[in-house]
């Protein structure tokens, strides 16, 4: 592999920013220092002026492959993710077929190995009827078992309390969930059909999609957790009312509970839809200012422990249909740093935080081996920001095959320069480097 020395970036690592130059060989970050390194590498890279962040790792993100390319693929999804900074994703199991035996799952690991341009690993599907396979899964080799405890396609919901305590209580891994209570969900959703058919306005998705129905399948798996002290993380938080579920008084290596915030409950609100209409259509819903100024502050105060951005792309046709048929979900992985960057010009977090919330603290919270952090001996993942080079949104500048975004026509202050991964430039300035592909993250549980 090509060395690659970094000078005299701003690095914004583990809590604090310091000027330095990065050497980095076979992959790995051989040398940090304050101090010139004046060794020669194959590719010098002038920081100057740049930021350098660890790479964000995202852990939710739904690339689409197998079975439902028409919205993404693998090549285009971590392609997209590459331009906004992400090294690392983790892939969910609602694919076609549902990602629901062994076989299955490692299907899709072949898929990436082939065509995936950043780091990968895949989630584990749950159904009511599927225990022995879960059981199966390599915790070293695998992020985690999912489980939808809302609506999902095909087999994956998963509302048997019997099969969900027998997972809760067996499982040796860390389990995320999408936590919406099913029933509570119908009920609204019949409420509004007798009102207005299959052509509900989009303003009420958060209505039918309630506070009420992620709090009561929130609580209810913390309980599950409780109760059999099983490793829990909860996905997309989108309420005030769940906040205080989670703990911020122990370190997060410490917490057997976790949880995340997306990018779009932290930017969006209720008042967006009279403007984007389905494509703010997600599950959970963006829900009300009040609820994103809290999930931020919770965000600050470490009772959300990571950022991510439940990348979910559909056409545009798709998404143009009434509500019934309006699937929900949308791209963000190209813009999901560059989000968090504007957050930060807008004084209501600070860089330390995003390289926290983004990179630390996934790597620490799914036990990543040796990456989400700028450290000597770790992978060399790896983001050059310039937090003054404002660019606008286009539907020209997308890389989603999908071909939108919920962010078209916004303008951020900053811009992703290069991204590295596993110690290969694969961005530069709108440039991609092919030679090399991604790889399957590890984990450290034993």
């Amino acid at each position: 592999m090509k060395t690659i020395l970094i000078k005299q970036a701003c690095l914004v690592n583990e809590g604090r920013q310091q000027y330095a130059d990065v050497l980095v060989k076979d992959g790995r970050i051989e040398q940090i220092s304050t101090a010139a390194i004046n060794q020669k590498a194959d590719i010098e890279l002038n920081g100057e002026g740049l930021h350098l962040f660890p790479g964000v790792i995202d852990d939710q993100v739904h690339f689409r492959e197998p079975g439902l390319t028409q919205k993404g693929e693998i090549y285009t999804e971590a392609k997209a993710a590459l331009a906004g900074g992400i090294t690392s994703y983790m892939e969910m199991p609602n694919t076609i077929p549902n990602a629901l035996t062994q076989e299955l799952l490692e299907e899709k690991y072949q898929i990436a190995s082939h065509r995936s341009l950043a780091n990968y690993s895949f989630y584990m599907g749950t159904s009511n009827n599927n225990f022995e396979e879960l059981m199966k899964t390599d915790p070293n080799k695998v992020c985690g078992i999912k489980i939808f405890m809302g609506a999902s396609t095909g087999d994956m919901l998963v509302d048997d309390p019997m099969v969900l305590d027998k997972i809760f209580s067996q499982c040796n891994q860390l389990i995320a969930t999408h936590c919406e209570h099913e029933p509570t969900i119908r009920r609204n959703t019949e409420v509004y059909k007798q009102k207005f058919g299959d052509d509900i306005p989009a303003s009420f998705h958060p209505v039918i999609r309630s506070e009420e129905a992620c709090y009561l399948s929130s609580s209810f798996a913390i309980d599950l957790a409780k109760r059999n002290n099983t490793r829990l993380h909860i996905l997309h938080i989108s309420t005030a009312k769940e906040l205080h579920l989670f703990r911020n008084d122990i370190p997060l290596k410490e917490k057997r509970i976790t949880a995340e915030a997306c990018i779009h409950h932290l930017w969006f609100c209720d008042e967006d839809y009279k403007t984007k209409g389905m494509l703010l259509k997600w599950n959970p819903a963006v829900k009300t200012a009040a609820d994103r100024d809290a999930i931020l502050k919770a965000v600050l105060d470490n009772r959300i422990d990571v950022i991510a951005t439940d990348h979910a792309p559909h056409t545009l046709e798709e998404k143009a249909n009434a509500y019934g048929k309006a699937p929900s979900g949308g791209p963000l992985v190209q813009q999901s740093m560059q989000a968090m960057l504007e957050l930060y010009h807008q004084g209501k977090i600070s860089l330390e935080r995003i390289a926290e919330k983004m990179s630390h603290a996934v790597a620490d919270c799914f036990q990543i081996e040796k990456r989400g952090y700028l450290r000597e001996g770790y992978w060399a993942d790896m983001v050059l920001v310039n937090l003054n080079k404002s660019n606008t949104v286009t539907r020209e500048s997308l890389l989603y095959k999908c071909g939108w975004s919920p962010f078209e026509g916004t303008t951020f202050t900053s811009a992703i320069e290069h991204t590295i991964v596993s110690g290969h430039l694969a961005y530069s300035n709108g440039h991609f480097n092919e030679d090399k592909k991604g790889e399957r993250l590890s984990f450290n549980r034993n």
